[in-house]
């Protein structure tokens, strides 16, 4: 399995800031002997410059990453933890350079524990403190298996998730198609009650004019009648 680049990268830094410490350490060796150290102090500088820009571009690729999600939680405080070594380091390179402070004699030796750690296939880091538990004796390929594991689990969890949401998606579609079969027949029903109430003042109209009709006639009868009734009582004899 291929190496993180984030970490090849800080294993590079890594390597330029124990350079970096031996370069001083030679400068000082040459000062105490009255060699000219001007074509390592040279050095020194462009080195000290290329450790910057290499702590910034570690800190660009782990703002990355953290945003992306490419690595977890754990990693990205571990790997923050790492930077912040790095700069401590940077700091305190920067100071032994300019005669700040007096450097230190087991930084060789400590730096130099970087290199065995590798061999082995383990990354050391001479200056992380408060490692996690759970990634502490684990190499790189180890914890990058590890993340895997983590983020397949929780792809599955996601897709479970989407598998739900798309049930009620279609449960949601369902009842829309419901509803809009229920307007339907509401609507119908909303028309039908419509035209029957217009049927039915029609139909009350038509009663009403018949009514009317029908007194009318009940009148005519009547007076018919009554001339009748005079007419015969007018000719009878008496």
């Amino acid at each position: 399995m291929s190496q993180d680049p984030w970490l090849q990268n800080y294993d590079a830094t890594c390597r330029l800031a124990q350079e970096i410490a031996e370069n001083i350490h030679e400068r000082n060796r040459q000062q105490r002997t009255g060699g000219n150290p001007a074509k390592i102090n040279m050095t020194l500088r462009a080195s000290l410059q290329k450790l910057k820009q290499s702590i910034a571009q570690l800190k660009e690729g782990l703002l990355r990453a953290s945003s992306t999600r490419r690595i977890m939680q754990p990693e990205a405080d571990r790997r923050q933890n790492l930077i912040d070594d790095l700069l401590t380091r940077e700091k305190q390179l920067n100071a032994t350079f300019k005669g700040d402070i007096t450097e230190a004699e087991p930084s060789r030796s400590t730096l130099m524990a970087e290199g065995a750690g590798a061999s082995r296939g383990v990354v050391a880091n001479p200056w992380l403190i408060n490692e996690p538990e759970e990634t502490k004796g684990l190499s790189f390929g180890e914890i990058k298996q590890q993340q895997q594991r983590i983020i397949e689990a929780q792809d599955a969890g996601l897709d479970a998730l989407a598998a739900v949401i798309g049930r009620q998606k279609i449960m949601g579609q369902e009842i829309g198609n419901e509803l809009d079969e229920q307007n339907e027949i509401i609507d119908d029903l909303s028309h039908l009650v419509d035209k029957t109430d217009d049927r039915i003042r029609n139909e009350t109209r038509r009663v009403k004019l018949v009514e009317t009709k029908s007194a009318s006639c009940g009148m005519l009868v009547v007076i018919i009648l009554l001339l009748i009734a005079i007419v015969v009582i007018a000719v009878w004899p008496v």
